[in-house]
């Protein structure tokens, strides 16, 4: 049952990055479900394709946009075409993530681990960097990332992507307090 209009997001525009599946497609269904027009971010267009039909059916609306996050200069033009379309984004939503390989740190193969960092630690500076003024627009902006309690423990085995949440933790805690 849909909210519409009447949701306690209505009006606002809220971007969520590897909304395909998973946490990311719920939450922004739920964004939705009141009100929100769903910015959908994700690499899986067949995902995003999924997700807007159930956003549809909920009376609620999307803009799809087919990116992987680890383009940068992509996340740079994504934040110029919001600024053209809506002039600010009320609430980002930064999910997506990889986890890469779990594996003695001395076997992971580089490319893994660069890949790990740049999905889930460059790529959420990037939007930062590219949306952060568009949130400072609204009236209540707020930022969201998806981190993990992987990031506090030493684990055997999980070193690229515990080291990529713990990087990821610290930078929002930076850019809050900048933004406090």
């Amino acid at each position: 049952m849909s909210t519409g209009s009447a949701g306690r997001l209505a009006g606002r525009i809220a971007l969520v990055t590897g909304a395909s599946r998973g946490l990311g497609a719920a939450t922004a269904l739920a964004y939705a479900t009141e009100g929100a027009h769903c910015i959908l971010v994700a690499r899986t267009v067949g995902g995003l394709e999924a997700l807007d039909d159930k956003i549809k059916s909920v009376g609620g609306s999307a803009t799809l946009v087919p990116l992987d996050v680890t383009d940068g200069p992509g996340i740079d033009r994504l934040g110029a075409a919001l600024y053209e379309r809506f002039g600010r984004l009320d609430v980002l939503l930064g999910n997506a993530a990889i986890l890469g390989t779990l594996s003695p740190l001395g076997h992971i193969e580089p490319q893994t681990f660069e890949q790990v960092i740049a999905a889930n630690l460059t790529a959420n500076w990037r939007l930062i960097r590219s949306l952060d003024p568009l949130l400072r627009r609204s009236d209540a902006g707020r930022a969201i990332f998806v981190t993990s309690g992987i990031a506090r423990q030493a684990v055997p085995y999980w070193g690229a992507y515990a080291a990529s949440k713990a990087a990821l933790d610290m930078l929002v805690g930076i850019y809050a307090a900048e933004v406090a």
